[in-house]
């Protein structure tokens, strides 16, 4: 790396959510194929893999994985897209389709979530440190260790993107989380039957479809943040592959994982007997691992609810939300317990899958490809809309959110997350379709 470049990676200033200046713009592939990797590999995807069990056998899980991974990082990957082409964060991508004061309410979306998923995290880490903790020493402090943890996120998130891929992740990071990751898959099926698993059949309590729209629930929740890191590549296509092969590949390595785990061992899906779970199957030091990588998780929720907030209040100085929504999530650590989030999982994809449906639907088979970047900041230019908001593309996101919640409660064997994508495609594009014929008249 030249020495520009370390001086980039080592400061970078606060523009907040205007496009990533060029010389600012330095990730490539194999830094996105870390930071995404990465990403999909941590205690929370083993614990969303584990919801595949005992419902689907190993046969399905691992197809449901497949399909579900495959879908979600496509999707993840083209979002990235636009904001690798742009420099833009993703909720000023949403401008695009909503308006500018349309794309707040999505903005107040996505911070709510950002948050609750540092929250979980925060409890998450507590939790684990305190497993590990007991088992060496007999004893542990939750409060001290999310202390702790919750320091060392917010100073990440003061540091920024490319210090943390660069420095942390792209040196370090990565590789001691797949070697830990390697010992623990090798404990789990050694220590199994293979031909014995492989014939292990569900108890049909879980569809093959609910199974795929969970696996797609884990990309998914990172659609309203890839592009607040993608926006720092200085190739969109080497940041597409780099994040859809990073992500692809870690989120079916983990999903299995946490699927096996479930199928092997006689715990509960509760959070604590899973970590007790990984515990016992890898030793404290690899939980130990794991645990310090989770860090990054919560450093990039954090981070991207701090530009997100951004969005709506661009004047507010980005490390200053970063230390003070670091600092509630860590109060509200202490006092809750949110580790039940099935229903949270799929609570996002009913508010986020119609909603980038239309903004890909929109970007790739719309508009080809071309976002009018400089008019995403203009007040009363070309996304200014109707005083700011579209109301078509509005109508049809909310038209979207009752559709998924409707295969969702009514058919919940379909799934909803494809269904819904495909029938908000085809309603956004007949209105635009529509409004031209109208317009010409």
């Amino acid at each position: 790396m030249s020495k520009k470049k370390i001086q980039i990676v080592r400061s970078l200033p606060e523009w907040g959510i205007e496009p990533v200046p060029q010389k600012y713009q330095i990730l490539g592939f194999f830094d996105y194929f870390v930071l995404w990797g990465d990403l999909g590999m941590g205690l929370l995807v083993l614990l969303a893999g584990s919801f595949l069990s005992p419902g689907l056998g190993f046969f399905q899980a691992f197809t449901a994985i497949i399909i579900g991974s495959f879908v979600g990082c496509i999707l993840l990957a083209a979002v990235g897209l636009m904001g690798s082409r742009t420099h833009a964060p993703t909720m000023v991508l949403l401008r695009s389709i909503l308006g500018i004061r349309g794309s707040w309410l999505p903005s107040f979306f996505n911070v709510i979530q950002l948050i609750g998923w540092t929250i979980f995290e925060f409890v998450v880490m507590g939790m684990t440190a305190v497993a590990i903790l007991k088992s060496l020493f007999g004893f542990g402090n939750y409060y001290i260790s999310i202390i702790i943890f919750a320091f060392l996120v917010i100073l990440m998130g003061i540091g920024g993107v490319t210090a943390v891929v660069r420095k942390w992740l792209k040196r370090y990071a990565v590789w001691i989380v797949i070697l830990t990751t390697a010992w623990l898959t090798y404990h789990i099926f050694a220590g199994n039957n293979i031909s014995t698993l492989l014939r292990k059949a569900g108890d049909g309590s879980l569809s093959f479809w609910s199974g795929v729209d969970i696996v797609i629930a884990m990309p998914i929740s990172w659609l309203p943040l890839i592009a607040d890191f993608n926006r720092f590549a200085k190739n969109d296509r080497h940041a597409f592959w780099g994040s859809f092969w990073g992500y692809f590949l870690s989120n079916i390595w983990l999903y299995t994982v946490g699927a096996v785990i479930l199928m092997t061992t006689s715990i509960t899906q509760e959070t604590i007997g899973f970590i007790q779970a990984v515990l016992l199957s890898a030793g404290s030091l690899a939980l130990l691992i794991l645990l310090v990588d989770e860090t990054k998780e919560a450093w990039a929720d954090l981070y991207s609810s701090a530009v997100s907030t951004q969005n709506i209040f661009p004047h507010i100085k980005q490390r200053t939300l970063i230390i003070f929504l670091g600092i509630f999530s860590l109060i509200s650590a202490m006092f809750l317990n949110i580790t039940q989030y099935e229903n949270f999982l799929y609570l996002i994809g009913s508010i986020f899958i119609p909603l980038f449906a239309i903004l890909i639907t929109d970007y790739f088979f719309i508009h080809k490809g071309n976002i009018a970047t400089k008019e995403l900041y203009s007040r009363h230019g070309l996304y200014w809309f109707s005083k700011g908001i579209n109301w078509l593309a509005m109508s049809s996101w909310v038209f979207g959110i009752l559709v998924y919640q409707f295969i969702t409660r009514k058919l919940p064997d379909l799934g909803a997350s494809l269904p819904t994508f495909v029938c908000v495609s085809i309603v956004y594009l007949l209105f635009m379709k529509l409004r031209v014929i109208f317009n010409e008249y």
